[in-house]
């Protein structure tokens, strides 16, 4: 298990979801009926009861930013999901905290292994039953327990930052949103020859449809770093798919995209009650260039071999800087503070946040440049394709 400390500046097409389905129900399909019918497809998680207080909107005053919990889930329950011979253990495939700038003019992404080992506060299943806090726990079993909430609690113990709004975005609905679209094309740079997943793939450019678009987001056991690098080509994938959507192959073609609409909508789980609410959202962000949003893995590093953790991956005291700089509204590039503070909020719950007492520093830091030799062995251990 190798740890990945940073990955680059990346698309975070995760966070243009809503933005996709803005699309989709506003470019001559969006009728009255058409908004019910997605409406009744959108799964509703409830809203989150904070650990952080939020901060008060005055309705004459400065708009403040926004924080977006998105979540990748890994559900198999669904016919011929479960192409790789696991589980549906429901838990949280890829978690990226997105904060959107007051202005609404920028926004970035800050994503969570699903290995990671953090403190996981009390919490309600969608059944009622409460859910204990927990010390030391991976990251992912938090919305197995209890789904989109639990995992939003998780986030403002580990950050101090209260979060907005969650969304979370099932990859077995990848069949029917890529088959929508007619397929994507993606970009594999070796074979992929998974024989005890029953996962097989060529290597070079090819378009993806169906069942080999859920094998390529799956598929974990092809890169040296495994979770870290299915979690980098599910970003990629989805780069992709916004891209096919937003071409004039796909919004020249209502019933391309009413179909997408609806294969979307089937696989959102969200606080926010309705496709009005999703459109609100994604009209907040009208001014953030989708290709100017980056994305950050928060610092971590693997437990060595032999420690009782060995597989699992803790996070860095590094990563106070990032949550520091959401919670000051700043860019995720430019001048750290100094000294470098801790969260300001302060979290309700009682369990304590994250493993601080770890001290090694990434090897690249938020704030640097990276060379096309980084860019190269970074695209190499996470499966992709170098960028030309």
């Amino acid at each position: 298990m190798r740890s990945e400390t940073r990955s680059g500046t990346r698309t975070v097409v995760l966070t243009v979801v809503v933005t996709m389905l803005f699309l989709a129900v506003g470019t001559g399909i969006g009728t009255w009926a058409f908004y019910g019918h997605l409406n009744r497809n959108l799964g509703s998680g409830g809203d989150i009861p904070h650990l952080v207080d939020e901060p008060e909107d005055e309705d004459d005053g400065p708009r403040q930013p926004l924080n977006i919990l998105i979540l990748g889930t890994d559900g198999r329950d669904c016919k011929g999901c479960s192409i790789d011979g696991e589980g549906g253990a429901g838990g949280s495939d890829s978690t990226i905290l997105l904060h959107v700038a007051a202005d609404r003019k920028s926004a970035y992404g800050v994503s969570i292994p699903r290995d990671a080992l953090v403190d996981r506060p009390e919490c309600t299943a969608p059944d009622g039953t409460t859910i204990p806090e927990a010390r030391g726990v991976m990251w992912n079993q938090a919305y197995s327990l209890g789904g989109p909430i639990c995992t939003a609690r998780q986030t403002e113990l580990l950050t101090g930052i209260p979060i907005d709004h969650y969304l979370a975005l099932d990859f077995a609905g990848f069949r029917g949103m890529v088959d929508a679209v007619g397929g994507v094309t993606i970009c594999i740079p070796e074979e992929i020859n998974d024989e005890e997943h029953n996962i097989f793939l060529p290597a070079g450019t090819h378009n993806l449809r169906g069942k080999q678009a859920l094998d390529y987001v799956r598929n974990r056991s092809s890169t040296p770093n495994a979770d870290l690098g299915r979690m980098r080509r599910q970003q990629y994938f989805l780069t992709a798919l916004a891209t096919k959507v937003l071409s004039a192959g796909t919004l020249t073609r209502p019933r391309r995209l009413a179909t997408f609409a609806t294969e979307l909508s089937k696989s959102i789980t969200t606080d926010i009650g309705s496709v009005a609410g999703l459109a609100d959202l994604a009209g907040q962000m009208r001014d953030v260039d989708p290709s100017s949003i980056e994305f950050e893995t928060v610092p971590n590093r693997a437990f060595p071999e032999g420690d009782p953790s060995w597989g699992r991956l803790q996070i860095l005291p590094e990563a106070d800087e990032l949550w520091q700089r959401m919670l000051e509204d700043r860019p995720l590039r430019g001048p750290t503070s100094s000294p470098a503070p801790t969260p300001t909020s302060s979290p309700k719950g009682s369990a304590t946040s994250g493993n601080r007492e770890v001290s090694v520093s990434p090897e690249v830091s938020p704030t640097e440049s990276v060379t096309p030799e980084q860019q190269e062995k970074d695209a190499a251990d996470n499966g992709l394709c170098a960028p030309a």
